[in-house]
């Protein structure tokens, strides 16, 4: 089984993207520093406690802003996670594309899930008669 899609033109010459430069023949890139593969790690689990406290009020995934072709991507939580795992095993990140026709309701972004998972903490500590960190 395939991590990725197989590409069907794969070996044709009369692959229509057969003059495009194939990431995949560059050198192998230099593996994560330490402080990135700390970063995805630190992703992967708010990635977690994001889909555990959303999902079930109807969110789907996040939205994130492409910095290259200044559209928004929509991820669900498993692709979103799958890509996180390939990024830490791989050093590169994936190939992407747009989703097809995604309800913009049902996603949102990164800051959105991190000021709700911190609202909800807050909450929860105030309730336990905590003061709530105020790093959080």
């Amino acid at each position: 089984m395939h991590d990725e899609p197989i590409d069907p033109f794969n070996g044709d010459p009369a692959d229509p993207a057969a003059g495009l430069h194939d990431p995949g023949d560059d050198a192998p890139l230099d593996p994560l520093t330490d402080v990135e593969r700390q970063d995805v790690l630190e992703d992967l689990a708010d990635l977690e406690i994001y889909q555990a406290l959303l999902a079930p009020i109807g969110v789907r995934g996040l939205v994130i802003e492409c910095e290259d072709c200044r559209e928004p991507h929509y991820f669900d939580w498993d692709l979103l996670r799958g890509n996180l795992r390939h990024l830490l095993s791989s050093g590169r990140p994936r190939v992407h594309e747009p989703a097809y026709d995604p309800d913009p309701d049902h996603y949102v972004t990164w800051d959105y899930a991190r000021g709700y998972a911190d609202g909800v903490h807050d909450t929860l500590t105030e309730v336990a008669g905590e003061e709530p960190d105020s790093e959080s």
